[in-house]
């Protein structure tokens, strides 16, 4: 566990401006009535503070007097004031300093790593959720043309299918993000979402080539239904077991697509905390001491995730084979 020190002034401007950053104060000296302090991430540069202008709110047109320990300022009204360099020292220690405590430590900037964990969960989720939504739409729609009308319908998707099916996944992911001429959370759910649907098109193809021929199907076109309530009422309830099996199977992709495109700088858009953009922060900072956590954390929790969900569809998928059921 790591604890940080945290100031919190508002008498001198640029050390206001540090606190109203909420960043760390690094290891502070006093020296009688001077208050010596290195901005946060400067390991050279240190700045220097009357004690008694970060305790009280002093007039800048008045000297401070020092005798000793005792000193003498004068407060905003311009009237004398005094204390004593003991008192000021645990003024400043007990009412300016805030001692916190993190699980996990913080970032390069100060920043707490299991908050930003737990705030990269609802990035992923919600990634996750909206691009597989556009990739079941998508897939759904393609999939049950080409596998209920078949001939040159289903030449014509299956082409496009494997054009699409050619390109790497992550290409594909960049040249959308890059025509959308964006970056941003929506941009990642349009991309991911794009590039995911294929998988579900294919089975959906496949399952519609063996329900169609089923004498229930035979008697809703004799009947004279519509081919697309046919499909709507009829075939999609049928094939509903292996589609959640590949929905979960791309859920897992997803999240993993979404953290590539963050740490490629193509994804999420800072500060907001994905965990592809902790672990790029933490790649460029491998080679410094506690560098290797950085990486680490976010890492484990997409690896986390990913089995999770990977586990959880081959329990569906045990769930709705037929075999298993029998047994």
């Amino acid at each position: 566990m790591l604890r940080r020190v945290i100031g919190k002034s508002n008498a001198d401007k640029h050390f206001d401006q540090i606190l109203k950053q909420a960043k760390p104060v690094p290891p502070y000296r006093i020296v009688g009535v001077e208050l010596f302090y290195r901005q946060f991430g400067s390991a050279e540069t240190e700045s220097e503070i009357k004690l008694v202008d970060v305790v009280h709110s002093i007039s800048t047109a008045k000297d401070i007097n020092v005798s000793g320990e005792r000193v003498t300022y004068f407060n905003l009204q311009e009237q004398p004031r005094a204390t004593t360099i003991p008192e000021l020292i645990r003024t400043f220690q007990s009412e300016n300093l805030e001692y916190r405590t993190y699980l996990l430590g913080t970032d390069h900037t100060g920043r707490d790593m299991l908050s930003r964990l737990l705030y990269g969960v609802r990035i992923s989720l919600g990634i996750g959720f909206v691009s597989v939504a556009i990739s079941l739409i998508v897939g759904l729609t393609l999939g049950s043309l080409a596998g209920f009308f078949g001939g040159i319908v289903d030449s014509v998707i299956m082409w496009f299918m494997t054009v699409v099916w050619s390109i790497p996944g992550i290409m594909l992911v960049i040249a959308i993000s890059l025509a959308l001429n964006s970056r941003g959370i929506w941009v990642a759910f349009v991309a991911v979402g794009l590039t995911t649907w294929v998988e579900i098109a294919r089975v959906v193809r496949g399952q519609i080539f063996a329900v169609k021929e089923k004498l229930y199907i035979e008697a809703a076109k004799a009947l004279g239904m519509r081919s697309l309530r046919i499909i709507r009422v009829h075939i999609w309830p049928n094939i509903i077991g292996p589609l959640i099996v590949i929905i979960t199977s791309n859920f897992a992709s997803a999240i993993l697509i979404e953290a590539g495109l963050s740490f490629l700088g193509l994804g999420v858009a800072p500060p907001m905390p994905s965990w592809g953009i902790m672990v790029a922060d933490g790649f460029r900072l491998m080679t410094t001491p506690g560098g290797f956590y950085l990486v680490f954390f976010p890492s484990f929790c997409i690896s986390l995730m990913v089995l999770a969900f990977n586990l959880f569809g081959n329990g569906l998928r045990d769930a709705f084979d037929p075999k298993t059921i029998t047994r």
